[in-house]
């Protein structure tokens, strides 16, 4: 898979919770967490189960930075 986002992150799935719309999946990626809300039928296309290796990939205009 090619793409344009310079943003990816790969991991695996450690949770999908499936809402009547939507869903939630959380990516394990070296210790650190993504959590990601898609559409449930991409969720359903995409066969996303706990262990399931994947890729998270960030596409955004705007990054904020904190410290602390």
């Amino acid at each position: 898979m090619e793409t344009s986002a310079r943003n990816q992150l790969s991991g695996s799935v450690v949770a999908v919770t499936m809402g009547a719309v939507m869903a939630e999946v959380t990516v394990d990626i070296g210790g650190a967490q993504v959590v990601a809300a898609i559409t449930k039928e991409s969720a359903e296309r995409l066969g996303l189960e706990t262990g399931k290796a994947v890729t998270a990939i960030i596409k955004a205009t705007d990054v904020m930075i904190g410290v602390s």
